[in-house]
């Protein structure tokens, strides 16, 4: 049994009333652990048909599974291939309810490690964007390797304090979510290290960093905006107390009905019933808050005015043109290259059409999609561009099934023998891209990004 602090099982008690021996008993039951789809490469209808995990749906998620305790998803190909991300059920619920359209303009502000960015990508696409933005530069680094294998392209990645976000996006977005930091009351079965952490600081530390954010976000959120604030705590501090606070401090927010499932339960106060609750002992989750809010009236600003200083600049844009760069494009079935869409920063070029102008002094990690480098007027493709690619618009691919043990072999770093044709071979496993490698006669060199290598397990070292 996993030991739980007195002043948490006295709280819940309270809380829950006749429910809380249930609650007590579900520490007892094993975790379940969950995947969710890449709705951008793969339908639940098609992963039924290669599923090597013996996965069952999550009731309440149309693109979430379970799988089961004695599978490693995290080291199998389907994971390289960016077609899931691995997910507790609860916590895969805010971005699924929170509603969005394809083009919508949408603040993932508290980010890392990207469960719901990569979600909130996959539902967007033409004009639609996404700011996935965490203040810890360490933790935002994650974040983008999440996005880049999902395959994202319309995302712009930051480490930025709330406060200086809201001074360029002030009354920008149509959605954002703010899934906080939080005491992780949620976390202490799945991980009981949290428990620690919970002693030390506590409900009332986190509801201080709670409030700390929520104002900027709601600066930022256009007339009509709809926010989803989050957390993986059962604390009545840091939900429906800050759920009230944020109705008093800002009038021009109304809580909103979220889509239900049996199971959810109700706010606590009769001002929060609309937000939603999941408990362990009511759904296979480690539990989860929700509140759901939509701006009213006032004026909504256009795109951010700030303007950045040029770099790269026309002189960096004609040695493209003097280069392989644009037939290496082609042949990816990419051709809509705007000189205005295209950045050449130190070498590394990347695009992102209709991109919203941004300080130079924020800190980016990424705006829009890494193509890749140019070397010695050489151009080199990036994994990232390789995660984002249609297999059935590039020239020349190398198709592997999964079975095959080069499939293995390439994601640890390894020289594989293959025939295909010469230069950039997209190399797939079962359609599905896992990364470049460059042909040398039948020999293909192995141009997998190191820092995605496969691992030998810890039982192999």
């Amino acid at each position: 049994m996993i030991r739980l602090p007195s002043d948490f099982t006295e709280e819940m008690q309270q809380m829950l009333g006749d429910d809380y021996p249930a609650f007590l008993q579900s520490y007892e039951d094993k975790v379940k652990k969950g995947l969710r789809l890449n709705r951008k490469k793969i339908s639940p209808d098609a992963w039924k048909q290669i599923d090597p995990f013996a996965c069952t749906p999550v009731p309440w998620i149309d693109n979430g599974f379970f799988y089961g305790a004695d599978a490693s998803p995290s080291r199998h190909p389907y994971y390289y291939a960016g077609l899931y991300y691995l997910q507790e059920a609860s916590a895969m619920t805010p971005a699924n309810r929170i509603p969005i359209a394809p083009d919508s303009k949408v603040l993932d502000l508290c980010s890392a490690p990207g469960g719901k960015a990569t979600e909130i990508l996959s539902r967007l696409s033409g004009d639609g964007l996404l700011v996935a933005n965490d203040i810890s530069a360490t933790r935002a680094k994650g974040l983008l390797k999440n996005i880049e294998l999902f395959g994202g392209t319309r995302a712009i990645v930051t480490s930025a304090d709330p406060d200086s976000l809201a001074a360029v996006f002030s009354g920008y977005f149509d959605r954002i979510l703010v899934d906080a930091p939080c005491s992780g009351e949620g976390m202490f079965r799945k991980n009981p290290g949290m428990v620690a952490d919970w002693e030390t600081y506590g409900p009332a530390y986190y509801a201080q960093m709670q409030r700390s954010i929520l104002p900027a976000a709601c600066a930022m959120l256009k007339p009509g905006g709809i926010l989803m604030y989050s957390t993986c705590t059962f604390s009545a501090v840091e939900d429906e107390e800050n759920v009230e606070w944020l109705l008093r401090e800002f009038p021009e927010l109304s809580l909103m009905e979220i889509q239900p499932y049996e199971g959810f339960m109700q706010g606590l106060t009769q001002e929060t019933k609309p937000c939603v609750r999941i408990f362990p002992h009511k759904m296979p989750g480690e539990g989860h808050f929700m509140a759901m809010f939509q701006k009213d009236g006032g004026r909504e600003t256009a795109a951010p005015a700030a303007k950045p200083k040029k770099r790269g600049g026309d002189k960096s844009l004609k040695l493209l043109e003097k280069s392989d760069f644009f037939s290496f494009m082609e042949r990816c079935g990419l051709t809509d290259f705007c000189p205005e869409n295209l950045s050449v920063i130190n070498g590394y070029v990347s695009y992102f059409k209709d991109a919203p102008a941004l300080p130079e002094k924020m800190h980016i990690l990424r705006k829009g999609l890494l193509l890749g480098q140019m070397k010695n007027n050489k151009f080199a493709p990036s994994q990232a561009l390789a995660m984002a690619l249609d297999p059935g618009k590039y020239a020349n691919v190398l198709g592997l099934d999964l079975q095959d043990e080069r499939v293995l072999r390439y994601l640890k770093g390894e020289t594989i023998q293959a025939e295909t044709d010469s230069g950039y071979a997209l190399v797939c496993v079962d359609g599905f891209p896992l990364g470049w490698a460059k042909a040398e006669g039948s020999r293909l060199k192995n141009k997998y990004l190191p820092g995605w290598r496969l691992q030998p397990a810890l039982h192999d070292r």
